[in-house]
């Protein structure tokens, strides 16, 4: 089979309103989608695949998980029907030796934090879709380490997307600025934006800035963004798109190995809005 060198990609997901709605984040998303070559499948690392081991999914009919509470039905009515990909779960699993990696057949699927993105990017849902999990239990180096390792797939055709969000505090969310972020977290977008586009293998010194524990809490939106700087290991990545949400959540996204002006069109609306007392706390934003 003849395959292309594939680029990648790190998108802030955030509100999962975004899959329903047209916004600049989307349309940047759908940019990137019809800009790449065509895949052979699409390996993405999810912020909300946050458990206890690594696995990737490796099951033929991967479902559409709707891992939140708290919104409209219309976004409990969405499906993405892609189909999985065992013979590439495989590989993801033999290019991350020694590190063991599970093959998941029956228990996950395709989570909000990849359809929320691929049914703008890849809206008919026929590239086949595998998910590689965040292994809790390990640190940053761990995750970064994985990620370099991960490259050889990009020679196979498979197009590799970080999901998550630089800046992710769902405790400082503030409902009044919709499409705004506060100066800590310009500030930490700013820092990891630097490195992003100038020596992504540094990116794990972002712990030691002054506003990390605002802007990384927990650290499972974070983790995607170390897969796709370890991918790159010294290749500069390219701004997609920058903004923010709810003044703690950074919608910024880069692409690698795409050399193109991928900008939203002017006049299109900021980030989608969370539903009226929507419970932050409780939710899996």
């Amino acid at each position: 089979m003849e395959t292309t060198m594939m680029p990648a990609a790190f998108l802030g997901h955030g509100n999962p309103m975004n899959a329903l709605e047209r916004n600049r984040y989307t349309e940047s998303w759908k940019a990137f989608g019809a800009a790449v070559p065509t895949p052979r499948a699409i390996l993405v690392i999810s912020a909300h695949w946050y458990t206890n081991a690594t696995a990737v999914t490796a099951m033929q009919l991967p479902r559409t998980i709707h891992d939140f509470y708290g919104f409209p039905q219309e976004l409990f009515d969405v499906e993405y029907p892609s189909p999985g990909a065992p013979e590439i779960a495989e590989l993801v699993a033999d290019v991350a030796k020694p590190t063991w990696v599970g093959l998941d057949v029956d228990s996950w699927g395709i989570d909000h934090g990849t359809w929320s993105v691929l049914r703008h990017a890849f809206p008919d849902a026929s590239i086949p879709v595998v998910q590689l999990s965040l292994n809790a239990f390990k640190d940053f180096d761990h995750h970064m380490d994985i990620g370099r390792k991960l490259a050889p797939l990009r020679e196979e055709g498979v197009l590799i997307i970080g999901s998550g969000n630089i800046v992710h505090n769902l405790r400082a969310i503030d409902f009044s600025q919709p499409d705004a972020g506060f100066d800590w977290a310009h500030r930490f977008d700013d820092a990891a934006g630097e490195l992003l586009q100038d020596t992504p293998s540094e990116v794990l010194t972002l712990d030691s800035h002054a506003d990390f524990s605002a802007a990384v809490p927990t650290p499972d939106h974070f983790l995607p963004m170390l897969y796709i700087a370890g991918l790159a290991d010294d290749q500069p990545l390219q701004p997609l798109i920058k903004g923010y949400a709810a003044g703690s959540l950074s919608m910024t996204a880069y692409t690698l190995g795409l050399d193109q002006d991928l900008r939203a069109a002017e006049g299109v609306p900021g980030a989608a809005e969370l539903p009226e007392g929507f419970p932050t706390l409780d939710s899996n934003l």
